[in-house]
């Protein structure tokens, strides 16, 4: 299985390279358009290769992904951790209620009572 997948991501390598190769050519990114940059007289902009344009586009959108499941998410991660806190809770209390049970026994037949 460790190798199919050193297979794919040596394929996927391969392919961004490609990808990369093919799309060297620079394109001008800017902030505001021309309009709105002679009215704010503030013009933000940046020459970049297509490759870093679509590589960053994917980024961007994984990280908008990741975000917003781990937001929508929240209520899951909450009611897991109140569960767990409430058997917490549960497992003191059936500790605390063997010991006041075991307290005028035996302490081998204290042992039997709760290995059963």
């Amino acid at each position: 299985m460790r190798y199919i997948r050193y297979a794919f991501l040596a394929v996927l390598a391969v392919v961004l390279v490609a990808i990369a190769m093919a799309n060297r050519s620079l394109v001008e990114l800017q902030l505001l358009t021309d309009e709105l940059a002679s009215l704010l007289r503030f013009q933000l902009g940046i020459s970049v290769p297509v490759f870093l344009v679509f590589f960053g586009g994917i980024v961007f959108g994984l990280l908008i992904g990741f975000i917003w499941e781990w937001l929508r998410e929240h209520k899951h991660r909450a009611e897991a951790r109140h569960r767990k806190a409430q058997v917490r809770k549960l497992e003191h209390e059936l500790r605390k209620t063997q010991a006041e049970r075991d307290q005028g026994k035996d302490e081998v037949l204290a042992i039997l009572d709760r290995s059963a």
